[in-house]
């Protein structure tokens, strides 16, 4: 069973919400990065950056990150598969840099970590932020997000589906149930 929980209109507001939540918090925006976790944490990221441009006529520096080969929750059939990674986007060096992370879904925040340790390959940020457009909980690390777009409680049998443009051909969030 699915349920539209963010159609289109909300899903462009959210964006909207957290691009200036984001701007409020800087008083300067030329020290920040944006970073989205591949793939739709990725398109999301590049929502928020053009509206940032947009609001502010400031181009943030922005890449994707493949955070494939630093999870630890692979399932044993994926693990037993050559995993592929599809790298950055670009290689920018986020060294004294607030660097504002962005994903889709918080669920149990061991992609967050994983994506922790994959920005260390390219410097030690002064700052890391987190954006996530929904968050589900049922948290197994103390991970907390500093924007969140909607806060959905799931049981462990409903799945959430953040639909972007790019991958689904449309922008919407759905709860699935079994």
């Amino acid at each position: 069973m699915e349920k539209i929980i963010i159609d289109e209109n909300q899903f462009l507001r959210t964006i909207s919400r957290i691009s200036h939540e984001i701007i409020e918090k800087h008083q300067t925006l030329d020290n920040l990065v944006i970073v989205g976790i591949k793939r739709r944490g990725a398109e999301i990221a590049e929502l928020i950056k053009n509206k940032i441009k947009a609001l502010t006529q400031t181009d943030i520096p922005a890449f994707d990150l493949d955070i494939t080969f630093y999870r630890d929750d692979l399932q044993p059939a994926q693990a037993a598969q050559t995993p592929v990674y599809r790298g950055a986007s670009d290689f920018i060096n986020i060294q004294h840099k607030d660097v504002i992370l962005v994903d889709d879904v918080l669920f149990t925040g061991r992609t967050i970590r994983a994506a922790l340790d994959a920005l260390v390959d390219f410097g030690r940020a002064a700052k890391v932020e987190l954006v996530i457009f929904v968050d589900r909980g049922h948290r197994e690390l103390p991970i907390r997000a500093d924007y969140v777009g909607k806060n959905v409680p799931t049981s462990r049998s409903e799945n959430i589906q953040v639909r972007t443009m790019k991958f689904d051909q449309c922008y919407e969030v759905a709860l699935l149930s079994k």
